[in-house]
């Protein structure tokens, strides 16, 4: 479909569904977008299986939410320690090369959780561990794919690049659990997780088939590892727009992320059994679709920052109800809901980020977006861990939700410039460390 047709097919859409219909041309522009797009849409779908068989595996084993909980504490340090020395990496080298590191890391961590829990019983510190270096893999792809996006599109089709990505991550985490949910219950854990190793196999081939993803040419030596993270460090808490964005998020998923529950909450009070748990995480993957495939919008908004402490809120209220409800489908309700908050604050936070940080540094500031992103939810299984061992699943869930309000509302005063940040001046104020 050529240009011209694409904006003749928007204008016969209604007026209304036209300003907010997501947008597809840079799938339809980018050879490289699209492959990148199909090897993540089936890696992660044989990721969010695994998201699914690891917290049933462990609470199936020990009958334990702390431990369930602990599983985050074991996914951090590995998590880490990949994003941010892949962050730097990726910023040095060809990031293909990274990508498919990465992909090497999730088959031979998830091949080896099929083989121990095929063929022994095995204890819950072995599927912990499994799990931390799993999520390690899992870290160092993701900040490699986001910080090779702004490089296969057009910089005035970068918004609708990121969010289509987010969207077909969130497409992937509606059918991904509830497809893990009836797989473990048909075939097994072991399997489950055989499937996840297969399905990066497709990312690894994807990428093989994309153009060289080289770092561009500073005129600079590249520093060493350890000051070339600092150096992205700097650069992220120089902008506070940016910093605001990665500590509003942080405290949104820390405190209001309650998926180490979803387990318990569906065994135990629902009583909905394992299929119930893959139901819980697929409503909050469908808010975030519907999020996203209603985003138009935001590619002509102007004041990102405000939209995002918003959502923030609603996302707050809506886990404080899912945690007040005693049944499935007003649980998966609420969850649809504040999967919507969270998909319109990704796509917000993304273009904030991606379009203030100049392509030199986008490993690392992007390595130090996954560190929030993936590493709030882990701190969020341990703090719901502690609460539900303290007290119970449902009063950790509430509690969490009634936290990331206070918390939004503080990170918005403590940062007024992600408030005032403006979508038609991105670069205002922003300062580039440079290379020592």
């Amino acid at each position: 479909m050529t240009e011209r047709a694409a904006r003749e097919r928007r204008r016969a859409l209604p007026r209304w569904l036209s300003r907010i219909a997501l947008d597809f041309s840079p799938l339809r522009d980018s050879r490289d977008f699209r492959l990148l797009m199909g090897g993540e849409a089936v890696s992660n779908l044989g990721g969010q299986i695994a998201l699914v068989a690891l917290p049933i595996q462990i609470y199936l084993t020990t009958h334990s939410a702390a431990l369930v909980g602990l599983l985050g504490a074991f996914e951090l340090g590995p998590m880490i320690f990949a994003g941010l020395v892949g962050g730097a990496v990726a910023d040095r080298v060809d990031r293909r090369t990274v990508l498919i590191a990465a992909q090497l890391g999730v088959i031979a961590t998830a091949s080896t959780l099929a083989v121990v829990t095929l063929t022994t019983h095995a204890p819950a510190i072995v599927i912990l561990v499994l799990g931390g270096l799993l999520a390690g893999s899992v870290s160092l792809d993701s900040v490699t794919r986001a910080a090779i996006v702004p490089r296969v599109v057009s910089p005035h089709r970068l918004r609708s690049a990121l969010a289509f990505s987010y969207g077909a991550y969130q497409l992937t985490g509606i059918i991904g659990p509830a497809l893990g949910g009836i797989l473990i219950a048909a075939i097994g854990l072991g399997a489950s997780y055989l499937i996840d190793a297969g399905t990066c196999v497709v990312m690894a081939i994807a990428a093989l088939a994309m153009s060289p993803q080289l770092p561009l040419e500073t005129g600079h030596e590249h520093p060493p590892i350890r000051r070339s993270i600092a150096e992205g460090l700097r650069f992220v808490l120089r902008n506070q727009a940016l910093s605001g964005s990665f500590a509003i998020d942080l405290v949104a998923m820390t405190f209001g992320w309650p998926r180490a529950m979803f387990a318990v909450l569906s065994l135990s009070v629902y009583h909905a059994g394992t299929s119930g748990t893959g139901l819980l995480y697929a409503s909050l993957a469908l808010g975030g679709t519907l999020a996203v495939l209603t985003a138009g919008w935001i590619e002509r908004a102007r004041w990102l920052g405000r939209i995002t402490i918003a959502v923030v809120l609603i996302w707050g209220a809506a886990i404080t109800g899912a945690g007040l409800v005693r049944s499935l489908a007003a649980g998966m309700a609420l969850l649809v809901v504040a999967g919507f908050a969270d998909g319109v604050s990704a796509v917000c936070r993304s273009t904030i980020n991606q379009t203030v940080t100049p392509d030199q540094l986008r490993g690392r500031m992007s390595s130090l977006y996954m560190v929030v992103v993936t590493g709030g939810p882990r701190l969020g299984d341990i703090e719901s861990g502690v609460v539900a061992g303290l007290t119970s699943a449902t009063t950790a869930v509430v509690t969490g939700g009634l936290a990331c309000i206070v918390g939004g509302i503080v990170v918005a005063l403590g940062f007024p410039a992600l408030a005032r940040y403006d979508g038609e001046h991105p670069q205002a104020g922003v300062v580039v460390p440079s290379a020592q």
